[in-house]
Parts: structure tokens; C-alpha cells; sequence
């Protein structure tokens, strides 16, 4: 196994000529993809990996320079790429993974043949002619907690991210996952996702794109999933689920597979 796939804990199952490669959101790692990954591995090669950062991976690993900007992690998801000698591939990425997909097709395009994007988005915060959702200073206090109490923030948000209870299964699996982020590491990222605006690189991207979204989600309002439709200058296709929450393959895998 190379260093790159020993750093992002790739695993490869299935078989099938088409490879399909999953790559997760913040505060989860490949773990969130475990409904799907049965109802793919007969017909598709799967490919499974943990961002760095994700609490699976080494701290030591995590270069915050680097990740500061989500093209650090569109360079990782190429490297696997190459290591495997894949050369065509469906990216799955859902959250913050599906604008690092888009990146990395912009640079590679012949490397991927769609992009699958769950619950993206390319802006959080509100601009003139744009709803992201938040305020900066609702950003703000949600890093203030984050630096404060960081377990704290895990227990409020992970209900909240999810769209159910603290008894519900799927709020106990992202609670565990991000709390198993080292709490400098889950800031820096969060504030990387949060503070980025990809609006601008929407319409260089030439793969086609499915866009998944929950018709309720706390991180991405429904509505972002037209403003993609409308920016993707490429074929896509847009399905809101009648899902609820941010992490919908955990939450609503019934309606997530189809």
C-alpha cells in the first residue's frame, strides 16, 4: 500500500468494470457511507477514503496550511487517484467533498465521468442576490463554541446536522465521528468549509452532476441545489429527497440508495 492510501485509510471492495469512489463531509469519515456501500459493491469497484482531518486519520498528518483552502484536498483526492492507477471514475462526494470533486475535475476531467454532489454547496454565507443560509455572525458563534467548549458543540450541532434526536442512531454515529476530530483540527476545517465561496469555478466545471439534496437540511437551504442546477453550465440533474438533514445516506438511506 502507497503513503497516500495508508494516510486516507483507502479501502477498495466490490467488483465491476465502473469504478465508483465515495468521499465524505465534514465531521464524518467513510464510516457514514456504510447503507451504501452493500447495494454497489456487486456491480461497481468502490473506493472508500478518509479526508484529512477526519478523526480516522494521523493528526501529525494534517498540514492547516495546506487545508486552508479546499484545493488541498482536491490534490489529495487526485493523488489517490493516481496511486490506484484509476482512470476513470463516479465521484460521490457528499457536503464539502462534493465542491472538492468539482475541483478536482475542473484540473482532471478525463478522470471522472459525473459527479454525484449530496447536500453541496458552494457558499455557506449570505451575499447580495445569494441565500447560503448563515450570517457571518452566526459563523462566528458557532466557531466561538467549537474553541470553547468543543464536546459541548459536538452534542448541540450533531442533533441539529442530522435532523433527529440525541436517541436516534444516526445522531449517535456523527456525534462519534466528529468528536473523534481533534478539536484545533474540526475549528481549522470548519472554518476552511464555512468561510469558502466556489461560486466562481461552477461554471468551468464539464463533467455531468447529479445533485442530491434533503428538502431540509440545516447547513444547505433546498434552494441551493437550483442555484447549482442553474451555475453547472454542464448536464445535471437535480432530486430533492424528502429526506431531513444534512447527512441523508446516514439519516434516510432508503431514500438515499435508489
Amino acid at each position: 500500500m502507497g503513503i497516500v492510501e495508508e494516510a486516507h485509510n483507502v479501502k477498495v471492495t466490490g467488483s465491476g468494470e465502473q469504478v465508483i469512489v465515495l468521499a465524505h463531509g465534514f465531521g464524518t469519515d467513510q464510516s457514514v457511507w456504510k447503507h451504501l456501500v452493500p447495494h454497489l459493491v456487486d456491480d461497481y469497484r468502490v473506493v472508500l477514503y478518509d479526508n484529512m482531518g477526519a478523526g480516522t486519520t494521523n493528526p501529525d498528518y494534517f498540514d492547516f496550511n495546506r487545508y486552508s483552502t479546499l484545493e488541498g484536498y482536491a490534490l489529495d483526492l487526485l493523488a489517490i487517484l493516481e496511486e490506484l492507477q484509476i482512470d476513470s471514475c463516479i465521484l460521490v462526494g457528499h457536503s464539502v467533498s462534493a465542491m472538492i470533486g468539482a475541483i478536482a475535475s475542473i484540473s482532471r476531467p478525463d478522470l471522472f465521468t459525473k459527479l454525484v454532489m449530496i447536500s453541496g454547496s458552494p457558499r455557506y454565507l449570505n451575499d447580495v442576490d445569494y441565500y447560503g443560509g448563515f450570517e457571518q455572525e452566526e459563523l462566528d458563534q458557532l466557531f466561538e463554541a467549537m474553541r470553547s467548549n468543543y464536546k459541548a458543540w459536538c452534542s448541540g450541532f450533531a442533533p441539529l446536522a442530522v435532523g433527529g434526536d440525541m436517541d436516534s442512531v444516526a445522531v449517535q454515529e456523527f456525534s462519534r465521528t466528529l468528536f473523534n476530530m481533534r478539536p484545533d483540527i474540526a475549528l481549522s476545517v470548519a472554518q476552511t468549509i464555512f468561510q469558502s465561496d466556489m461560486r466562481q469555478i461552477l461554471g468551468l466545471v464539464s463533467v455531468p452532476c447529479h445533485i442530491i439534496q434533503s428538502v431540509k437540511d440545516l447547513a444547505v437551504p433546498v434552494v441551493i441545489s437550483e442555484y447549482l442546477h442553474q451555475n453547472l453550465l454542464v448536464d445535471s440533474v437535480v432530486e430533492v429527497m424528502s429526506s431531513d438533514g444534512h447527512l441523508p445516506q446516514l439519516s434516510s438511506p432508503d431514500i438515499v440508495i435508489p
